[in-house]
């Protein structure tokens, strides 16, 4: 397992280290390369087989012939065997050197011959050529981009590629609409970074100086095709007693799933090839314990190839305790199954994990995922590469097999369409148990008690719009054919992208014994029911272990896999994914409907919806927009201010007119405090105290302010962080409006910054506090005062306490995002109550100027004092704070001392 890069048509030799440097996680053992006029290659070598012969570049004898490849070949040994008998001399025992001698012998038919997983970059020195390939099942990734119709680039990720400097980075919005609409992405040439390609599996691409080809190698996919029972025409008729001549050729159950366990075996067998050691992935399914046991069975039977493996089989699984996502019974019960054989290592994701390691997550998976489900397989790899460097997993069973409920539908209909009513029939019993739950389901959605989001809807209109004609068609009544177009298309080629590079992230080989060339021409070339049966997916597969495996597994029904508590965990991400929802960034991309995403997400807040895909797919997008093209950082930051200077826009000092004629100019500075985030039950006295001691200690060495140290001063606090600690702060989704407050706050005048009455929930919060009756009373007389020029009203009949409350800013910091606040209760009785600590925590020689609190619900649109200890009038406060030092958003500042000069 390696990462490869290169260059076509140009050499750029500064560029090429730093990309190794980039992909030294694929490749942590060494690096090589070739470099020379026309072609530069890469390899970063994870070394596996031959560990101490097998670096590359590799080249044939005479040198015309050079390759870096990223993967395994595992019948590399018989291969060899029948080369070195056509007279090929071999200097290594390296699988990579099968290439070139392979490429000598056979040409371009060489690669169908591999049975593996690579991406291959072989120069042909001799015809100036480089040919890149990707395997049967696209396992390995290969990226490109044409820098122009000579030059190339490619790379084992898609990193080292937009970071070159060779192209222009930008988003692909083609590709972002079928992800947001359709849940689909990897299923085409093109990725979600613009002028970014990959090979799709079985293909190869022929560069020279007259240009480039994409053909493909690869046989695989029209082999299956021509086993697949092809669909009758309208009119033709079939018996389910009847063999018809183009059905795949009958075999004995017993005999079939025998030679199926035995390709299954090899397969896995082949798979433990390696001079570092083997583990394997344990979820708990049928296709992952299957894998286990097999790994097993080889190790007792002391199989050669099992040595990799060690004295005992190193498992690792994603649990998740309590919730309905949880395999461990599963897992727990295979492992007392064999006893002390198997070492497990349990791994338990936690929602708050997953946010702080989301940047990694996604910066290691370069596009946008379909579920969070990849995060539970990235921490596994995690922890994993503690203890191995190759990990088996069972991804491919389910394409395969049909191991998805959507399958049985797609086979349903097509022994309806076949006329085998019998087999239909004898199919719907057997799947009534799996049936009944689905229909449960959409029952639910039917009588409205859960409602469907459609996609897009959450779209910004233009953007829909401009690929309405976009389409995504999944064959819905063929059974093999379906499966076939998800191995080569529609679903297998993200799941094999996310375990490439989340295993990459952490240098580990994954090996996937499922996909083997072999082992699926053979369940293809069975008759449809070794995949479907009386209503058992996974047919032949559950007959080949049912020795091996209990009962509990190989009976299983409930299909997981690797999968989060998704809604569990967003639930308890609410307040973050509603922040970002809310953000300034998001509400200005031009592919989203931030209004009805809000609002959908308030639903599903409420319990009326759960299809979580849909949210992530919109977060993911925007944290992959944030970290790939934005210019700030992912997480806000602000530059570290002194607390000797002022917010940004704002200044220190003001001089305002005093006295009855506003004649008298008075001066005065105002120090805002950066804070921690205040929460509910806070010590609001405790924390002002610790925060003027450092202010003081700091001041009093401060030469510019000495004429300062001795004046009055005294302390203003935003009113929010009284309120939030006293508990009358509170989460958006929290608050329930009534019809009251949804009609009236309709009618009133909303500001840039939340403040004020504007949305349901804050009108909420004014109808909870004095009642609906004085609310609407005021409104009434705040028209009938807007009539004849008299503005105010409304809140001389509400009251101040009104007045100062807030609802969600974008601009604050979480959880005042997200969040709408009540005034403080008895705010002046608040101010006395700080007051007096100040006084009795600080020592008297700090305290003899020290005049008092005040508590000040200020913004850039006004100010309105509500409680006040000092000498100074509320008027006077409100003048000085004019100009809102404290700031709009996010300093983090509702602290500010004032020094009178």
């Amino acid at each position: 397992m390696c990462g490869i890069a290169g260059f076509y048509g140009f050499r750029n030799d500064d560029l090429i280290k730093k990309i190794s440097k980039e992909l030294e996680h694929r490749g942590p053992d060494g690096e090589g390369f070739l470099i020379d006029e026309k072609v530069t290659l890469l390899n970063r070598r994870l070394a596996i087989i031959d560990r101490k012969g097998g670096d590359q570049p590799i080249y044939n004898e005479d040198k015309t012939l050079s390759v870096v490849y990223n993967g395994e070949i595992y019948n590399y040994q018989a291969l060899r065997k029948e080369l070195e008998e056509k007279g090929h001399k071999f200097s290594t025992n390296s699988d990579t050197e099968i290439i070139v001698h392979g490429y000598e012998e056979w040409k371009d038919e060489c690669f169908d011959k591999f049975n593996g997983m690579f991406a291959i970059a072989l120069y042909d020195l001799k015809n100036q050529e480089l040919i890149l390939v990707r395997d049967h099942f696209g396992i390995k990734p290969l990226y490109y981009s044409m820098i122009n119709e000579n030059n190339l680039i490619f790379s084992s990720e898609i990193k080292p590629i937009i970071n070159s400097g060779l192209i222009k980075k930008e988003p692909n919005d083609k590709i972002i609409y079928r992800y947001l609409n359709y849940r689909v992405h990897d299923d085409q040439k093109e990725t979600f970074f613009k002028d970014v390609h990959k090979l799709m599996p079985g293909e190869m691409m022929v560069i020279q100086d007259s240009g480039f080809k994409i053909q493909e190698f690869s046989s695989l996919e029209k082999t299956l095709m021509s086993f697949r029972t092809p669909s009758l025409s309208r009119g033709e008729k079939s018996s389910d007693s009847a063999s018809l001549d183009f059905s795949p050729s009958a075999r004995n159950d017993k005999d079939s799933i025998i030679e199926f366990r035995n390709k299954l075996t090899e397969s896995i067998r082949l798979r433990l090839i390696s001079e570092v050691p083997v583990g394997t992935c344990l979820s708990g399914g049928l296709d992952s314990s299957t894998v286990v046991a097999i790994v097993n069975k080889l190790l007792k039977e002391k199989v050669k190839e099992a040595e990799s493996v060690g004295k005992k089989q190193n498992t690792f699984s994603a649990v998740f305790p309590n919730s309905s996502n949880n395999e461990e019974k599963y897992i727990d019960t295979l492992i007392s199954n064999f006893k002390f054989q198997i070492s497990n290592y349990k791994i338990y994701p936690k929602a708050e994990e997953f946010f702080v390691e989301l940047e990694d997550f996604l910066k290691t998976q370069e596009e946008p995922t379909i579920s969070t489900g990849p995060y539970a397989q990235y921490k596994v790899m995690q922890e994993a590469h503690k203890q191995v460097t190759v990990l088996l997993d069972g991804q491919g069973s389910d394409e395969m097999m049909a191991g998805y409920l959507p399958y049985y539908f797609v086979y349903l209909n097509q022994l309806k369409k076949e006329g085998k009513f019998l087999t239909l029939v004898k199919e719907i019993i057997g799947s009534l148990d799996i049936l009944t739950k689905f229909f449960y389901q959409k029952t639910l959605f039917f009588i409205g008690f859960k409602k469907y989001i459609l996609p897009r809807l959450l779209m910004n209109k233009e953007f829909a719009e401009r690929y309405k004609e976009q389409r995504f068609v999944m064959t819905n009544d063929n059974l093999k054919k379906r499966l076939i177009e998800d191995i080569f298309h529609n679903s297998l080629p993200s799941l094999l992208r996310y375990e490439d590079k989340n295993s990459m992230r952490f240098s580990i080989e994954g090996r996937v014994p499922f996909l083997d060339f072999n082992l699926l021409k053979y369940i293809f070339s069975l008759d449809d029911k070794a995949i479907i049966d009386g209503g058992w997916n996974k047919n032949i597969l559950r007959g080949a272990v049912k020795d091996l495996l209990p009962e509990i597994i190989t009976k299983r029904r409930n299909k997981i896999g690797f999968t989060t508590p998704e809604q569990e965990w967003f639930l308890k991400m609410k307040n973050r994914i509603y922040s970002l929802f809310m953000s300034e960034s998001f509400a200005k991309r031009p592919y989203f409907n931030q209004p009805e995403i809000l609002k959908k997400f308030q639903k599903f807040i409420e319990g009326k919806t759960d299809d979580t895909m849909v949210f992530w797919r919109i977060l993911n997008l925007e944290m992959w927009l944030r970290i790939f093209f934005d210019p700030s950082p992912m997480i806000h930051k602000t530059k570290e201010r002194s607390i000797f200077s002022p917010n940004a826009g704002k200044k220190l000092e003001i001089t305002i007119g005093t006295g009855r004629d506003l004649s008298v100019q008075q001066s005065y500075f105002r120090f805002p405090i950066k804070t921690e985030i205040f929460q509910k039950g806070d010590d609001v006295s405790k924390k002002v105290i610790k925060h003027i001691n450092i202010f003081l200690r700091q001041f009093e060495n401060k030469v510019q302010f000495k004429k300062l140290q001795d004046k009055d001063w005294f302390i203003v606090l935003s009113e929010k962080i009284v309120a939030i600690s006293q508990g009358r702060s509170y989460f958006i989704w929290d608050i329930k409006p009534g019809f009251w407050a949804k009609t009236l706050s309709r009618f009133v005048k909303r500001t840039p910054y939340g403040i004020g009455l504007g949305s349901p929930w804050t009108m909420q919060l004014a109808i909870g506090e004095i009642g609906v009756v004085r609310v609407i009373l005021a409104s009434i007389l705040g028209v009938l005062g807007r009539l004849v020029g008299a503005r105010g009203i409304f809140y001389i009949v509400a009251g101040n306490n009104i007045r100062a409350i807030d609802g969600p800013t974008e601009y604050s910091l979480y959880p005042s995002n997200v969040s709408a606040k009540l005034a403080p209760k008895n705010p002046q009785k608040a101010a006395k109550a700080i007051h007096e600590d100040v006084i009795k925590s600080l020592p008297k020689t700090k305290t003899k100027n020290f005049q008092g609190i005040v508590i000040i619900d200020a913004n850039d649109l006004g100010r309105n004092v509500l409680g006040n200890s000092t000498r100074y009038n509320d008027r006077l406060v409100e003048q000085i704070f004019k100009d809102n030092p404290m700031g709009q958003s996010g300093e983090q500042t509702p602290l500010t001392i004032v020094y009178s000069i």
